[in-house]
């Protein structure tokens, strides 16, 4: 196919409501659709699904979607099916399909309706599937989260390796697309030498997120107060909240529930099924705060993540990445911020001290990377994105005044003889040596090492004492930064000079350093927070779209964001559009969303400027949950802690009928209540998936009509607790 005679500008709004491409998306498109082999590297928040799902959906045929991961496929195909009126434009096949629905799946394929099949690597290797995928025609294979075939990636799939194998028998010319988020070169050189494409056009996206604001705060004794604090300044916005272990995640989301935020735990050792409601919960806007282990978040698709805290700090600079990427998807405000001790680096040089001395070595190193991020007081973005190995200008680039070092700089001092004496240092004790005993050599204190290559007797040991440990340890991270100074990955972290280094050394220019922050308990802990306003027009026409987009989703049992994502919302309180074809001019509202769901809103909007009764922003009430008064508080805390619900009622002094009451309208206003525990006790799995589908099935919630229904089956008590489960499970 020719990309000149496809106007992809038209398509891309046609089908999306953007006007405009992304980075690098114009070029990867078209060399998708041009038919080349294509490599993707692009920052989580990038657009890098957009990238194959346009020329899926221009392109005969149907494009194949490898992914790893069940939660991302069904996230992705819910959005792709929102964009058409078509259901079957999108499917995924794996497991957890019946017979009847992998027969649709394939009707829709030979059909030509389905444009896009998201596939798990292991459903790939059945071979119904490739026989079935043989005989129709296919667009192209596209790989995401293409990292999972390196074992140097941090996510090694073993099943991925079969790929390139696979997609040679589907059809002999099938072009192929690795996607992925994690860029270092030796991963980026096994991908392209495992799917056999050597000859694939690369493009690789800035790591710079300029929209996010990096701080990073001493951790004391303060610090759920300081969290909690955090929290409420920035009301009604979702945001994550990762720990090292599940005990904290489990703890953190208690303290926060009991101090009136709605936050949901999510870990590894919860099972399926919550961490799924958990999830659920998050996107569809049920709760504001996940507390969670790194578990959570691969493949979260929600583009709103106002903030991400990390309680502890993680082990490596790409997970903190990967993890401070989860904010601000759509170009809003993502404030990321993380607490630091030392101690909690000690303690995760513990846990790696029972391991294999290769891996204690390598994990020693990616967190010494992370210590240097968290103590430098140069610009973070410029500390991080030399990390990945890109160049940034602190002064002029994007986002450049978005973290707490460069907003509150350190005074700089000159250092420009230190440098050199550092560099010669580095040269004359042979590149033998990491920071540490570079720092050793300079202040006159010996170790084992040193003692071995007899660095103490040299006329230079010492040459450094008129500064301290910390001067020098800054000074170095400072000069690596800068480019003079390299550390060797291969042996964990040797530093060796570089050209640059060399010529300093020969004719030393000017070199401002700044002192690395000391991190004690007694430091102050005010908070800095990052002031960005979102710049909205009209906020109480925002908070009613908001609320309206939030009914729409749950009568469709989509989350919110399938609807309309927060830029759209925020462009419509600018505009006021109040007729479709207005509506199709506001930012990311293409022709199918406009139909599928613009009815009710541009009906909201008009009937709104209509009485344009203008509620102040400041008189402006974020809801409550509906559990304002101290029974329903109560009888919230107590569910959740799996309470009696006999206890409760006596507790209150009430009959367990006033109880029902309270509880069906907690669970009418909108918040879950988890009694599974207490229904569990009177009626079996059968009973309850029996009356569950009569109110799936049912066009009204009436208990008398229910009754009827069951005649005499179940007793009202039963029906009543059975509606509220149902309520908080599907509705809310």
């Amino acid at each position: 196919m020719n990309s000149n005679e496809i106007d992809i500008h038209k398509e891309l709004k046609k089908y999306f409501g953007f006007s405009q491409f992304k980075g690098l998306q114009e070029k990867v498109i078209k060399s998708i659709i041009t038919g080349n082999n294509t490599f993707v590297i692009m920052p989580t928040g990038g657009g890098k699904s957009l990238c194959y799902q346009l020329p899926a959906l221009i392109h005969e045929g149907t494009a194949i979607v490898v992914s790893p991961l069940i939660a991302l496929m069904k996230n992705q195909v819910d959005a792709i099916r929102s964009l058409s009126s078509e259901n079957g434009i999108a499917h995924v096949l794996n497991s957890s399909l019946t017979k009847t629905e992998i027969n649709q799946v394939k009707k829709d394929i030979t059909s030509g309706i389905t444009k896009l099949l998201y596939v798990a690597p292991e459903s790939l290797t059945k071979d119904e599937y490739v026989e079935f995928l043989q005989s129709v025609p296919v667009s192209f294979v596209a790989i995401d989260e293409a990292h999972c075939i390196s074992e140097w990636g941090h996510d090694f799939r073993p099943e991925y390796r079969n790929l390139r194998h696979i997609i040679k028998q589907l059809g002999e010319n099938i072009s192929v697309i690795g996607l992925t988020a994690t860029a270092t070169p030796k991963v980026q050189e096994d991908i392209l030498k495992n799917l056999d494409m050597s000859d694939a056009t690369t493009f690789k996206a800035s790591f710079n997120r300029p929209n996010l604001f990096y701080e990073v705060r001493t951790k004391t004794k303060n610090i759920e107060a300081d969290i909690i604090r955090f929290i409420k300044q920035n009301k009604g916005k979702s945001g994550i909240i990762y720990c090292l272990s599940r005990k904290k995640v489990e703890e953190i989301a208690g303290v926060l529930q009991v101090n009136g935020i709605s936050a949901v735990p999510y870990h590894a050792g919860l099972d399926a099924k919550t961490r799924a409601k958990h999830q659920d919960m998050f996107l569809m806007e049920d709760v504001e705060v996940v507390v969670a282990t790194i578990a959570f978040g691969m493949g979260i698709d929600k583009p709103d993540v106002r903030f991400v805290i990390h309680h502890d700090i993680p082990k490596s600079l790409e997970s903190y990445y990967q993890e401070t990427g989860r904010a601000g998807r759509d170009g809003g405000e993502g404030h990321c911020l993380a607490y630091y001790s030392y101690k909690d680096v000690e303690k995760l040089e513990k846990f790696m001290s029972g391991k294999p001395v290769a891996e204690q070595e390598i994990g020693f190193a990616l967190l010494q990377e992370v210590v240097a991020y968290a103590e430098t007081s140069i610009s973070r973005r410029k500390f991080l994105l030399h990390y990945f190995g890109e160049e940034f200008d602190s002064e002029t680039g994007e986002g450049a005044d978005m973290d707490d070092n460069v907003r509150n700089p350190k005074v700089k001092v000159e250092a420009k003889d230190n440098v050199k004496k550092l560099l010669e240092v580095v040269r004359d004790t042979k590149h033998l040596y990491k920071s540490k005993e570079i720092v050793f050599t300079l202040i006159g204190r010996v170790n084992a090492t040193i003692k071995a290559h007899r660095t103490d007797t040299q006329s230079f040991f010492g040459c450094g004492n008129d500064q301290e440990e910390r001067y020098w340890m800054a000074l170095i991270r400072q000069v690596l930064v800068d480019g003079m100074l390299t550390k060797d990955i291969e042996t964990y972290g040797i530093l060796k000079i570089s050209d640059k280094g060399h010529d300093f050394i020969k004719n030393p220019t000017s070199f401002m350093m700044s002192e690395d922050h000391e991190y004690n308990e007694a430091e102050d802990d005010a908070i800095v927070t990052a002031a960005k306003s979102t710049g909205t027009a009209d906020e109480a026409l925002m908070a009613m779209l908001r609320d309206l987009r939030k009914k729409e989703a749950k009568k469709l049992g989509v989350p919110p964001f399938v609807v309309f994502q927060d830029p759209s919302l925020e462009d419509m309180a600018l505009k006021y559009p109040i007729t479709m074809d207005e509506l199709i001019n506001i930012h990311g509202v293409g022709e199918g969303k406009a139909k599928k769901y613009g009815t009710a809103f541009v009906n909201l909007i008009a009937r709104y400027v209509e009485d344009n009764d203008i509620i102040r922003p400041d008189d402006l009430v974020v809801k409550s949950t509906g559990a304002n008064s101290a029974n329903k508080l109560y009888i919230i805390q107590n569910i959740d802690r799996k309470l009696s619900l006999e206890d409760i009622a006596k507790a209150k002094g009430m009959k367990m009928d006033d109880l029902i009451k309270e509880m069906e309208q907690i669970v009418y206003s909108g918040t879950k209540l988890n009694i599974k525990y207490w229904i569990n006790e009177i009626l079996d799995d059968d009973q309850q998936e029996e009356i569950h589908e009569y109110y799936m099935d049912s066009e009204s919630d009436n208990i008398e009509t229910a009754l009827a229904a069951f005649d005499g089956d179940y007793d009202i008590q039963e029906l009543r607790l059975m509606r509220i489960k149902f309520i908080s499970e599907v509705a809310n």
